[in-house]
């Protein structure tokens, strides 16, 4: 008996059934999502641990009032953890009534020193710096749009020895109105950024609507 193949018309059918099952399967996926999402994870993560940091020097401090410093930038300056080139954007009035309008972006941002972009020496802790390195944003990249800057910034005010660290979320999940939206659960003034600190109402820059993201 004669066995019989499959013809070019049944491969290509098959093919085509092939093609179009894994073109469901990619939009069903959605890998651009996925790879947002897990950016989104880390920024949640690197803002934990920078909280964490922040809190402990805070309380390892001999004198509080002196803590965050340099104390006579704080109401003065915002600091990017992207590096050197391009940071000046318009003013942002605080919630604690100062005028921020100087971004500062470090040449080493990774550095716990105080030569990094947090300017907070974490390697003064008396049991030493919980941090081998200062995270920086999976991204780490600034843009003309509001959209996507996708960086770390943080302000701070020395007299009230408070402080505010502040990521954009990029994926849906984490964003306003998503599964995992941290946006409105952050305690924050600002519903474009997931921020973290010790500041009342997390207002020491920006507002709801333009942040600090506004760029001229």
């Amino acid at each position: 008996m004669k066995k019989k193949g499959f013809t070019l018309v049944e491969l290509l059918v098959v093919i085509a059934i092939l093609a179009l099952l894994m073109s469901i399967v990619i939009v069903t996926i959605n890998p651009g999502e996925i790879l947002r999402k897990t950016r989104d994870t880390k920024r949640v993560s690197d803002l934990g641990a920078l909280r964490t940091a922040m809190n402990l020097y805070l309380t390892d401090r001999a004198n509080p009032s002196m803590a965050i410093t340099p104390a006579s930038d704080c109401p003065l300056k915002i600091y990017y953890s992207v590096g050197i080139g391009g940071m000046t954007a318009t003013s942002q009035v605080g919630g604690d009534g100062y005028t921020r309008t100087t971004q500062v972006a470090a040449t080493n941002p990774r550095l716990t020193n105080g030569t990094g972009w947090i300017p907070v020496n974490f390697d003064s802790i008396s049991s030493g710096s919980p941090l081998s390195a200062l995270p920086i944003d999976p991204t780490n990249a600034t843009s003309t749009t509001q959209t996507s800057n996708l960086y770390y910034t943080y302000a701070c005010n020395a007299t009230s020895t408070t402080y505010e660290i502040d990521a954009q979320m990029e994926s849906v999940y984490y964003k306003l109105s998503g599964e995992g939206d941290v946006v409105s659960k952050d305690g924050g003034n600002c519903t474009s950024l997931y921020e973290v600190g010790n500041a009342p109402g997390l207002n020491l820059v920006g507002t709801s609507s333009t942040g600090f993201y506004t760029f001229p």
